[in-house]
């Protein structure tokens, strides 16, 4: 489009972006929505706070991987990404509806996936939006198919939960050697800003070790284990201290065991999305984040 600029996101451009980021994914949830499926609703007040702190922490640690689209009506698409060692990961992505498919997704992640041009490795999570996902695809990602388990916790099934503690920033080392370990990077800095955001808990013993971060939600936003004993030890431990509705996303078919976990708690699966995987294979024992990855 002859009128369209790509150019490096600004922290005046934060609010603009989250609406557009918003308008993006509400109008893929009503469209890809299942007939028995809950109606999408619009992100809430404390899930925006949380979006536009995650997106002011990108600005800071990675300014090369945040961009927007804007043509003479505003700003029409959005892309914040990060490199964290040799790990280049996207973040969010988003174009806004009836914007689609008109030549300004691809310039777009271009411009971010430069950011992350000397990275050996790549990760982002992706819905099931076609458009999106061949666009993946083509641009070198492995797409690996999304489950998610949810339904009401029967508490009847939690098993006694031992070993597990409440973390603080001094397990920052601790984390980022097991986010090594399952997907060959550590997150660094984004610890801080969930430590900041969310509730940390870890279990650190002789046999294994291992972290999940409940989101503002109080569901599970992300966790990582040296082995899978740990790590179910962990998510029990996640879901006895969520709310009674649960929903655990963003397993692969690598993570099993989460689906034992899961099951035994009387929940159910379902598929949506795609992990998609630049020069490595699914991190286990994993679950991750849709955006910190």
């Amino acid at each position: 489009m002859a009128d369209l600029t790509i150019r490096p996101m600004t922290p005046d451009d934060v609010a603009e972006a989250e609406r557009v980021s918003d308008e993006g994914f509400f109008e893929l949830d009503t469209r890809m929505q299942r007939i028995s499926g809950p109606a999408p609703e619009r992100r809430s007040d404390p899930h925006r706070a949380v979006w536009i702190e995650r997106t002011q922490h990108l600005l800071v640690t990675d300014p090369g991987g945040c961009w927007v689209a804007e043509d003479d009506t505003g700003m029409v698409g959005m892309a914040t990404s990060y490199r964290r060692e040799t790990l280049w990961c996207l973040a969010t992505y988003a174009v806004l509806p009836g914007r689609q498919g008109q030549g300004i997704g691809k310039p777009l992640l271009a411009a971010a996936m430069n950011h992350g041009r000397a990275c050996t490795r790549g990760m982002l999570s992706s819905s099931s939006d076609a458009k999106a996902v061949r666009v993946y695809h083509q641009a070198g990602f492995a797409l690996h198919p999304q489950m998610y388990l949810t339904g009401t916790l029967d508490r009847s099934t939690l098993p006694v939960i031992e070993k597990v503690r409440e973390g603080t920033a001094s397990d920052i080392d601790l984390m980022d050697s097991l986010d090594r370990g399952a997907r060959g990077a550590g997150h660094g800095p984004d610890h801080e800003l969930m430590l900041r955001s969310w509730r940390l808990l870890v279990s650190d013993t002789t046999t294994g070790s291992g972290y999940a971060y409940l989101n503002e939600r109080g569901q599970l936003a992300l966790l990582a284990a040296s082995n899978r004993r740990t790590a179910t030890r962990v998510l029990w431990a996640a879901l006895a201290d969520g709310p009674e509705q649960v929903t655990i996303s963003h397993v692969t078919g690598a993570n099993q065991w989460v689906l034992d976990v899961g099951f035994a708690a009387r929940l159910e699966l379902h598929q949506e999305g795609y992990l998609g995987l630049r020069g490595m294979k699914p991190p286990a024992p994993y679950v991750h984040n849709g955006a910190l990855l």
